[in-house]
């Protein structure tokens, strides 16, 4: 009796273990990949393999074969999944609402953009009084005529200051490379001008044309990964050939500081901000009013960030983090320019001041209070006039204008809570609504909390939950938790229109608001910087006991996401506590930490992340390296995702972690695939077919390795 009972109970476990994925899995057999044992670089004394640097060769035809051979791994895991198609349909349902942009002003007309929901891209209108119905509005640019496929994308308008002419930006195949186009706004044509090559730059208005930062056009072939320096400064004239522009500012002595121009509202005043890297900059500015005049230093060192918000009778209004981690607003005369003559304006308070724009002649600021939103209007002299009550707690955006308007608009939206239209009246201090979501989701089904919790030093950290309010705490529901941590970014709880998918599955959605960011400011920033890194690994591991802990889920029923410099955190955490979590999806991630450096942009990433020149950052990069940290034992279900134009994070970075993952996964159950996205970049690119598709994917993918059926 005892011996049947065991093997009754072998057997319930064998059936459980088949219904789970569905029927019997057998053993994944991965493309093959070929390793170069013979290739090595030696950092400070020790020798370090690089087994797969021949993906990092993106022309070669070896890397375009092992491409194609993992899609076709993937696709051929992915369709075996019963409720794909199913999940596809409801996220199309999710999407295909009308949606409309905040609208904002300029000259007599007031500018928004407005989607029917499966559109590729958002068109831009213009209507001339707020009283005109949309349908009466008249289409300024329609970046769905730019290509069929959707890989064509607005990237930036940019209007001259007289308003008669409206510079934009394209991208294609979600590259960060740039053409620039004139359109006269009067005939509804575009001017000659035609610039290429342009790279993280907008253009700055004077009177007749504008100011752009250029790099190097890389060698043929090298476009998506060569290294970019020697950015300079120049200024175009309308009319003319991009041959022709006047080189503005340049430092061919220091190749790895950017230069990055900006004019004020009026044109009065240049300014160009310098850069060794993400964070921090000097700031030089030149009075255009004055002819002859030089640049005049504010800021010579990279210990601090400033922004010019605008002129304000000829001197310089700025938010700046400059001995206040939580920034303040301070006032500049160019006359008396150093720091001890700073007028401050609005001091440093306990919550993070995020922006300011100068509207109805007010100063209108926008902080964080615990990540969440709180708008409060001053004067011009800094003194409290009003805060502005929104619908509840959430993440709000936008208030852009002039001095000279009345009104202007703000969104407001939550996990939650669909983005939601509301305009200002400054005369009344009033929020009316003005464009309600048309989101195909019950709100009231679900509530968002946020929560607090500690990491493993004591540190508390926030995080927001989504689910259902009837949700049942038994540890068994499938949940994504998603990080990012880093680049003095703070993640809010937005609303994201792919997550109900998860939430009406009876799952959990959570966002980690681990160091690295900028949710409390500079110093949290700091925290998960540098040799500080592995806080920000911990922060997130620590979120994720968070959730088990109090009955959300379990490690069997947990999704990890993240990406760019969030891929990094999953990759990182995934070597630290494979056993923490069921699935991971780790997109566009900086995987190699230690050759991060030679790609792109990558060393502006140094002030980040540090750089393996350096003896002490070389031993901290080695020691958390996605890929240098993968060891021959068993991991969870991996998703990867990066993309062919990927010329950010180059999609090297993934190719070689897949590879290295895929050889040294010890189970031959839970699946290592990578998807790369062909003609898209990191992030950007996409059409919105291929946007529901591949989330599709994501979300079938994590509840078929969770063993639940959608």
């Amino acid at each position: 009796m005892f011996y049947k009972n065991i093997y009754i109970r072998l057997f319930l476990l064998i059936v459980i273990i088949i219904l789970l994925h569905k029927y019997a899995p057998t053993p994944l057999k991965y493309p093959k990949t070929n390793m170069n044992n013979n290739i090595s670089d030696n950092y400070h004394g020790k020798e370090v393999k690089d087994e797969y640097r021949w993906l990092e060769d993106e022309t070669s035809v070896q890397t375009d074969a092992w491409i194609q051979k993992q899609n076709a791994f993937t696709d051929r895991y992915i369709r075996k999944i019963p409720f794909r198609k199913k999940i596809q349909k409801r996220l199309k349902e999710l999407w295909n609402y009308p949606t409309m942009s905040m609208p904002f002003i300029k000259n007599d007309k007031i500018y928004f953009y407005k989607n029917n929901g499966l559109q590729n891209q958002s068109i831009l209108y213009a209507k001339t009084n707020i009283e005109d119905s949309d349908s009466s509005a008249k289409v300024i640019i329609d970046p769905n005529k730019l290509s069929k496929d959707g890989t064509v994308a607005l990237s930036g308008i940019y209007f001259s200051n007289d308003n008669k002419y409206l510079g934009y930006s394209i991208s294609k195949s979600g590259s960060d490379w740039r053409e620039f186009f004139i359109k006269d706004l009067s005939s509804g044509k575009n001017l000659n001008d035609h610039l290429q090559s342009i790279k993280f730059s907008g253009m700055s208005w004077v009177d007749d044309g504008f100011y752009y930062n250029a790099f190097p056009q890389p060698k043929d072939g090298r476009e998506l990964s060569e290294i970019n320096h020697s950015s300079k400064v120049f200024f175009h004239k309308l009319g003319t050939s991009q041959d022709a522009d006047r080189l503005v500012f340049s430092d061919s002595k220091n190749p790895k500081i950017n230069n990055y121009p900006s004019t004020t509202k009026d044109g009065g005043f240049l300014i160009i901000y310098r850069t060794k890297g993400t964070y921090g900059n000097k700031l030089l500015v030149k009075d255009l009013r004055n002819e002859g005049s030089d640049f005049v230093s504010i800021i010579n060192d990279f210990n601090s960030e400033i922004d010019i918000i605008d002129n304000l009778d000829g001197k310089l209004l700025a938010i700046t983090d400059r001995n206040a981690p939580r920034k303040k607003v301070v006032l500049i005369d160019l006359k008396n320019p150093e720091e001890n003559n700073w007028d401050t304006i609005i001091p440093q308070n306990d919550n993070i001041l995020t922006s300011v724009n100068i509207i109805n002649n007010k100063l209108v600021a926008h902080y964080m209070v615990d990540v969440l939103s709180s708008w409060i209007i001053h004067d011009l002299k800094g003194e409290l006039i009003q805060k502005v009550e929104l619908p509840g707690p959430g993440i709000s955006y936008g208030f852009g204008g002039s001095k000279e308007q009345s009104v202007s608009w703000y969104i407001f939206e939550s996990l939650v809570h669909p983005p939601t239209v509301f305009m200002y009246d400054f005369d009344k201090f009033k929020s009316n609504l003005y464009y309600d979501s048309k989101a195909k989701f019950d709100k009231d089904r679900f509530i968002m909390k946020q929560e607090f919790y500690f990491s493993k030093d004591g540190t508390k950290v926030p995080i927001f939950i989504a689910h259902e309010k009837d949700l049942v705490l038994d540890g068994l529901s499938p949940t994504l938790l998603y990080g990012y941590g880093g680049f003095n970014i703070s993640e809010k709880p937005y609303f994201n229109k792919t997550i109900p998918v998860i939430l009406e599955n009876g799952g959990v959605y959570a966002i980690a608001c681990i160091r690295g960011g900028g949710e409390y400011g500079q110093d949290w920033h700091s925290q998960g910087m540098l040799e500080k890194k592995q806080n920000v690994f911990d922060d997130f591991i620590a979120a994720s006991e968070f959730l088990i802990t109090q009955g959300f889920t379990s490690p069997d029923r947990l999704a990890i996401r993240g990406g760019s410099n969030g891929g990094t955190l999953i990759g990182a955490v995934l070597n630290q506590k494979p056993h923490l979590f069921r699935v991971a999806f780790p997109e566009v991630g900086v995987m190699d930490m230690l050759r991060y450096e030679k790609f792109t942009i990558g060393w502006a990433w140094a002030v980040e992340f540090g750089s393996v020149e350096n003896k002490n950052s070389f031993v901290n990069l080695l020691s958390y390296s996605p890929l240098h940290n993968i060891k021959k034992k068993s991991y969870p279900s991996v998703l990867i995702y990066t993309a062919d134009h990927d010329d950010r994070v180059v999609p090297a970075h993934s190719y070689k972690y897949a590879a290295k993952l895929q050889s040294n996964q010890m189970n031959d159950v839970d699946p290592i695939l990578i998807r790369i996205g062909t003609k898209t970049g990191h992030g950007a690119g996409k059409s919105t077919e291929t946007k529901i598709r591949e989330y599709a994917e994501k979300w079938a993918f994590m509840f078929y390795e969770m063993g639940i059926k959608y």
